[in-house]
């Protein structure tokens, strides 16, 4: 049973990691992505903020030697969910079942100007590149604004206005700067109430200017001002941005995407193709595009493959339910607890923030190298 899993990220990695455990050599998992290697989410704004170098979170995929499990490098270039057939630079691939964990691509150009004036944190690159433009930002007006909605990792945009409040009181230059959050939704973290009110609390204290239920249209380059849809602006010296995110070209060409993403069974993560799954990012599920709800998603259709490998039942769905670490500065973090069930509003919690909680953001990052890698991977504060 050959099991043709599409995207290297946080699902692909772990399904692949678990169908390997319980499966060994019978696995016959074949694991593409275009990528050379793995980047944390999070370690881009460690990067960005200059807590770590870009070499110490690059993840690369040669190192994996899981028993039963083949990494292709390559690019899809189409998918035929039928036929479960892809069609890659490297050749044509068909299995008995395929899993889609492309994740989402990012288009900064969707926005005008954002590409001419601001500057991208999503992407590795465009993260990385900040590491060098922070360093010689010499104060001013530095508004985070987020282009559209959905976007992944709902806490980033709010940790990046904490750090960066953190990163230019630490240079001095906070006293002439002013940091600004802007977003199309009415709270921070719309799921989580209390996480919410704690983000607001921190802006309140740290003087971060909240922005909600503004949508950026546009940025002016000559005039270095954003532009909202209601047709109010906000100049700034440095725009960091959340781009556009949509479904993977490939992925929309495949026919399988209704209303910009691939539609799953909200419990089996099963699409309307037999034999065809979908996890993280690129479903239209109902959780955040957070890793994390990958890593879960994976979990349960690992679970029926080896189920159907087995001739067993299988006995474990879907529960919605993922953790986010979020990063309040001041070296302490907070851990939100969310659960997600269909028809249902989603329950939150919130514990923290604490420098407890931060080393143990570092041990999940840690754990996860561990088990998808067989690496150890030293925990943040060894790297300064």
């Amino acid at each position: 049973m050959r099991i043709l899993v599409l995207g290297a990220g946080f699902g692909g990695l772990e399904l692949s990691a678990a169908l390997s455990e319980r499966l060994g050599d019978a696995a016959d998992v074949v694991l593409i992505d275009q990528s050379d290697g793995f980047i944390f989410g999070f370690s881009k704004l460690d990067v960005m903020f200059g807590r770590r170098r870009s070499h110490e979170v690059f993840h690369p995929y040669k190192d994996l030697a899981k028993p039963g499990v083949q990494f292709v490098q390559t690019v899809i270039r189409s998918i035929d969910p039928e036929a479960k057939r892809v069609e890659t630079d490297s050749g044509t691939f068909r299995g008995d079942i395929v899993v889609f964990a492309l994740g989402s691509d990012l288009e900064p150009s969707d926005t005008p100007g954002l590409v001419e004036v601001g500057n991208e944190f999503y992407s590795p690159k465009g993260a990385f590149a900040l590491r060098e433009v922070l360093a010689k930002f010499r104060g001013g007006r530095v508004v985070v604004g987020v282009t559209s909605t959905p976007f992944k990792c709902p806490p980033a945009p709010s940790e990046t206005a904490l750090l960066m409040d953190d990163y230019l009181t630490e240079r001095g230059l906070r006293g002439d700067s002013t940091i600004s959050l802007v977003m199309p939704l009415g709270a921070p973290i719309p799921p989580s109430p209390a996480a919410s009110e704690a983000l607001l609390a921190a802006f309140s204290e740290r003087g971060i200017s909240w922005h909600p239920d503004l949508l950026i249209e546009r940025l002016d380059p000559e005039r270095k001002v954003a532009v909202f849809s209601n047709g109010s602006e906000m100049p700034f010296d440095l725009f960091l941005g959340v781009p556009r995110h949509k479904v993977p070209t490939v992925v929309e060409a495949s026919g399988m995407t209704e209303d910009g993403w691939v539609p799953v069974n909200p419990l089996t993560l099963e699409t309307r193709f037999s034999d065809v799954y979908a996890v993280g990012d690129v479903t239209s599920v109902g959780t955040p595009k957070a890793g994390v709800f990958s890593e879960g998603q994976a979990s349960v259709v690992a679970a029926q493959i080896i189920a159907r490998h087995d001739g067993a039942s299988v006995e474990q769905s879907y529960d919605g339910h993922g953790v986010c670490y979020l990063e309040f500065g001041y070296d302490k973090v907070a851990k939100v607890a969310v659960t997600f069930l269909s028809g249902q509003q989603p329950v939150g919690s919130l514990e923290g923030p604490s420098e407890l909680i931060a080393a143990e953001k570092s041990e999940f990052g840690s754990t996860r190298i561990k088990r998808w890698f067989d690496r150890t991977w030293p925990a943040l504060d060894e790297h300064r």
